[in-house]
């Protein structure tokens, strides 16, 4: 006999219902919304259309065959968000604590096929327990078949991953894989190993949220991107990020319409470059003052922050800006800013974002730590990926461009489009006390601070690097908004192409 209308709605409703009501109060009484809320807040309403909804497991053992419930702890489908195209699955924690299986992994392998075909991000709410254990090896395996997608998937269609609950051992490594990780502070963490485990092998003392949470993997390790205060924060965000990019690699720029006029000027900025060298300022009032309408979405803004990465938008177009910071360690390189530059710079060149690069950089930060934990091969990092960036590049120079850090942070040397430097550039290969006291070695203090203003006269300036070629017009500060704008303008159409390989081997 056929199914009734009221058969299909029961058994909806009954999908619906995941883990049933008890769990939902649970779930809530964390703070954290349910799998089904989350997309309601994400997506556009009514947008929603789900996949697989009726799907279960096919677990036999531990007496698992009596325990099934429809959707088997995810919610997959695709909506839009803002009327953009976007595949989503949601961890349903109050089904077997949406720990993965079989099943729950095809579920999330069939829509991340589906927005490779059909070029459309793809966002994943992460809220697992991790891998279904009683399932064993066919868990692992299920987890397996999602990185590998994910790998492919990567410079194909962004990919987005919110931790909004635990993400524990396998579990970690497909959001590790995307492209974005967005954290919900005091109730999602990260780990390979918990604490009972690290206790039991270390003898180390930690709590989950010390070991793995949104705070740690914002600020010490870089894990993740943005930490926000609760779910609600975290979707909303989301979707104001979703507009800045492209569906995928083979899609135009998101454009927003704007009555910021393009050539607009900012007197405000002939005075931001302190008139002392060794007086910082803040880079992210050069960023707002140039974006359309001061809206710049910033990412990893607590690690790392001698180097600002994020996105804004140029007469309504997304832009990627990298910028050194002169208020932290000066606006130096160093390990984890070279590392996280890299990584930005090369999204942004996978799916053809034009990047503007903002310098004032005194060099590599020196140190025995640095160096012995490889500051020669993370510096490589940012330098590679803006060597091989050939997306449009536009370059300006604010105060300091010293030595080896003058050539990574997107010099004429590696392709840059427009290079432009502010009259209080200073483009030299150190500062002219270090350069003097090495040149002039053994000179008496009187000397040497004769020769030091002489070496200032002749490079704290931008006309010698000016006169090579290396810099393509020395601008005022006022007009740097009109001037990105109008060379993105010009270099819409870049043509630029590295010579065939099946892939660089980028310095880990």
């Amino acid at each position: 006999m056929a199914t009734t209308i009221e058969e299909l709605e029961a058994k909806r409703a009954q999908a619906r219902l995941g883990g049933g009501e008890k769990r939902i109060a649970a779930q809530h009484a964390k703070g954290r919304l349910t799998a089904r809320e989350r997309l309601s807040v994400l997506l556009d309403p009514g947008s929603f259309e789900e996949v697989d909804m009726f799907v279960e497991h096919n677990c036999a053992d531990f007496g698992m065959e009596t325990q099934k419930i429809p959707g088997d702890g995810v919610v997959t489908g695709s909506g839009t968000i803002n009327g953009r195209l976007v595949y989503v699955f949601a961890q349903d924690f109050t089904v077997f604590g949406g720990s993965l299986s079989e099943r729950h992994a095809q579920k999330i392998c069939k829509v991340m096929d589906a927005a490779m075909k059909v070029g459309a991000p793809v966002i994943g709410l992460n809220d697992s327990g991790g891998a279904r254990i009683q399932e064993g090896v066919a868990s692992l395996g299920g987890y397996a078949e999602v990185f590998q997608r994910n790998v492919l998937a990567s410079g194909v269609v962004p990919q987005l991953s919110l931790i909004m609950g635990p993400c524990a051992g396998g579990a970690v490594y497909s959001p590790a894989m995307t492209d974005f990780i967005f954290m919900v502070k005091d109730s999602s963490y990260m780990f390979v190993t918990g604490p009972d485990v690290v206790k039991t092998v270390t003898n180390e003392v930690v709590t989950q949220e010390e070991l793995g949470g949104a705070v740690t993997h914002t600020t010490k390790s870089g894990v993740a991107d943005v930490a926000f205060e609760n779910d609600i924060d975290a979707l909303l965000a989301t979707r104001e990020f979703f507009d800045f990019l492209p569906l995928s690699n083979r899609h135009d720029l998101p454009e927003r319409p704007t009555e910021d006029p393009f050539d607009r000027l900012e007197d405000s900025l002939d005075t931001l470059v302190p008139p002392s060298a060794a007086t910082p300022y803040d880079m992210h009032e050069l960023i707002r003052k140039v974006a359309d309408e001061g809206d710049f979405f910033e990412l990893q803004p607590n690690h790392a922050a001698n180097i600002i990465i994020g996105f804004c938008r140029i007469e309504g177009r997304t832009v990627g800006v990298v910028a050194n910071q002169p208020m932290v360690l000066a606006g130096c390189l160093d390990i984890n800013s070279s590392k996280k530059g890299a990584r930005f710079v090369r999204f942004c060149d996978a799916f053809d974002i034009p990047i503007v690069t903002f310098v004032d950089v005194p060099g590599f930060l020196p140190g025995v730590g640095q160096e012995h934990h490889g500051i020669i091969k993370h510096g490589a990092k940012l330098l590679f990926a803006y060597a091989e960036a050939t997306v449009p590049k536009i370059t300006v120079i604010t105060r300091k461009a010293y030595g080896g850090a003058y050539d990574v942070m997107a010099s004429k040397h590696l392709r840059g489009d427009l290079n432009y430097a502010w009259p209080t550039a200073e483009i030299a290969v150190m500062g002219a006390k270090g350069a003097v006291e090495i040149i002039f070695r053994g000179k008496t203090p009187e000397e040497i601070a004769e020769h030091t203003r002489e070496y200032e006269e002749r490079f704290a300036n931008p006309f010698v690097a000016a006169s090579k070629g290396f810099i393509d017009e020395v601008i005022m500060p006022h007009s740097t908004r009109r001037r990105v704008a109008l060379g993105l303008r010009k270099l819409r159409d870049k043509q630029l192409e590295n010579p065939w390989k099946k892939h660089d081997n980028i310095p880990l």
